[in-house]
């Protein structure tokens, strides 16, 4: 029995790892695709390029890990069962979970492991990924020129060179535009070369011109009246002029920890208290003034109801109230009090407005924690689903290798993808709970899991082209019999129609 397990081990964690990997890469050049733009044409070091991805691909493991365990274990059963070792196993007397029982030690111990992954190291690593995506985000483009094209990397600042020598870096007909003037002022600069680079520590940009010209315009508070140009001929100019943004500054990862994505369990258990708490109270703020001083206001002029009527009453008998105490009114009051309910409304809806935007973002961030705290455990039990839906399918289908593998794979990844993507977006908009928007993927493939775990251990042949070929003949054969004779003769013929034009291109 130890020589049984072995070899299944053996099968399966070479093809695991594989797996994983692949589709760990994959996610990994979408995440880089999203980001292209942000790092190319910065000059960033390959080491915070490589800090970049290190800390994104732990937050793919979530994504990558239940697809990379479906796909090992349907490889892994398909070539079992292609190689007739599954059948030899059977053959012995061994079940189909007798025989999956040291996979499922194995996956129970990777659900383990993806529960402390995503609980502990996804959030420390969502903080890093989030400061050196700002910092990115941040940085300015690296000072290059174009021959013939303005350069406007530089704020309030436009810099053209008809040509750079790519050796020596010496610019000809120079022009520049500036205008950093807090005042309006502006500055044009023409030259017939010179040199502009930023020094070494990217803080400052250095610029040299030669055999050049200055235009300076100057505004004051009567520009439309008063206004003077300067102009003054140089054969060389220096410049330092202080840059922001060429520098890439880290950020405190600290600062980005106020996400959902970036707490872990226990952490968002407290967020999830104090946002309770928090919703309550920003709840009552928004809509107890609103019933009490706005919709159930009383007008004791023109509306006298008994003082035994409570507001807190229900709002139906305080209505019939109201309808018969109008009713003795005439048309003048009835007027009156009609203008005055419609002032009360227009005022209750623009404070509503305004107090309820503060609750509904606190509610939504409500929302966003407590997907966050499912997701970590849902995550461990979707991949086990999916290695009980992996071990039969393989088991059914007797295929290995990459090909159908990946195909039905890939199937129930987007059908699992799609459910709890929908899910997540209904329970952030607050239709559904948390626990139901978050858990309805795995409450939708287990009953799947149970199916097929069945179908494989009664030897089913659910994925057997030949079978289907065969239930489809047998129930032609069926309806055929029941048709009249004459029609029966024609689809004889129709049928031995190929047949006659196989003979005859012979």
């Amino acid at each position: 029995m130890k020589t049984v397990y072995k070899l299944i081990l053996k099968s399966y964690l070479g093809p695991m790892i594989a797996t994983f990997f692949i589709v760990i890469f994959i996610l990994m050049m979408n995440f880089v695709w999203r980001y292209i733009e942000d790092l190319v044409g910065k000059g960033l070091d390959a080491g915070v390029i490589i800090e970049l991805i290190m800390y994104a691909t732990v937050n793919m493991i979530q994504m990558g890990l239940p697809l990379a365990v479906l796909l090992a274990t349907i490889m892994t059963m398909g070539n079992l069962g292609e190689n007739y070792e599954l059948l030899a196993m059977k053959s012995a007397g061994m079940s189909l979970m007798r025989i999956v029982r040291p996979l499922i030690a194995v996956v129970v111990l990777i659900a383990i492991a993806s529960f402390f992954i995503i609980n502990n190291l996804a959030p420390y690593s969502n903080k890093k990924m989030f400061s050196i995506i700002h910092d990115i985000q941040k940085q300015n483009q690296v000072l290059e020129f174009q021959d013939g094209l303005f350069f406007n990397g530089i704020d309030n600042m436009s810099i053209r060179v008809e040509h750079q020598n790519p050796e020596t870096k010496l610019l000809t007909n120079v022009l520049i535009y500036d205008n950093r003037s807090s005042a309006g002022n502006m500055t044009t600069t023409v030259a017939d070369s010179g040199y502009i680079r930023l020094s070494d520590d990217r803080r400052y940009l250095l610029v040299t011109l030669y055999a050049g010209e200055t235009y300076e315009y100057t505004r004051n508070s009567q520009w439309y009246v008063k206004s003077s140009l300067r102009r003054h001929s140089f054969d060389r100019q220096d410049g330092k002029i202080p840059m922001k943004g060429f520098d890439f500054e880290r950020s405190d990862a600290n600062m980005f920890g106020g996400s959902s994505q970036t707490l872990n369990i226990v952490e968002l258990q407290s967020t999830i208290d104090s946002l309770e708490t928090e919703v309550n109270h920003t709840t009552a703020l928004a809509y107890n003034p609103l019933l009490r001083e706005q919709i159930f206001v009383k007008d004791a002029d023109a509306i006298a109801p008994p003082d035994t009527i409570e507001i807190d009453r229900s709002a139906k008998v305080y209505s019939k109230i109201i309808i018969d105490s109008l009713s003795r009114l005439d048309t003048r009051s009835k007027q009156r009090v009609w203008n005055a309910a419609r002032q009360n409304a227009v005022s209750a809806r623009n404070s509503f407005s305004f107090d309820e935007t503060t609750s509904k973002e606190a509610l939504n961030h409500l929302y966003r924690n407590k997907n966050e705290w499912h997701r970590k455990l849902a995550l461990p039990v979707s991949i086990l689903i999916f290695f009980l839906i992996g071990a039969p399918l393989g088991a059914i289908i007797r295929k290995g290798g990459l090909g159908v593998p990946i195909v039905i794979s890939v199937i129930f990844f987007v059908i699992y993808y799609v459910i709890s993507v929908s899910g997540e977006k209904l329970a952030e908009e607050g239709s559904w709970s948390s626990l139901l928007g978050m858990w309805i993927s795995s409450i939708v493939l287990l009953p799947i899991a149970i199916y097929l775990i069945r179908q494989a251990t009664n030897d089913s042949a659910l994925l057997d082209v030949d079978w289907y070929i065969g239930r489809y003949k047998h129930y032609k054969e069926k309806m055929v019999a029941k048709l009249p004779e004459k029609w029966q003769k024609r689809i004889e013929k129709l049928d031995s129609l190929p047949k006659l034009k196989r003979k005859k291109s012979k």
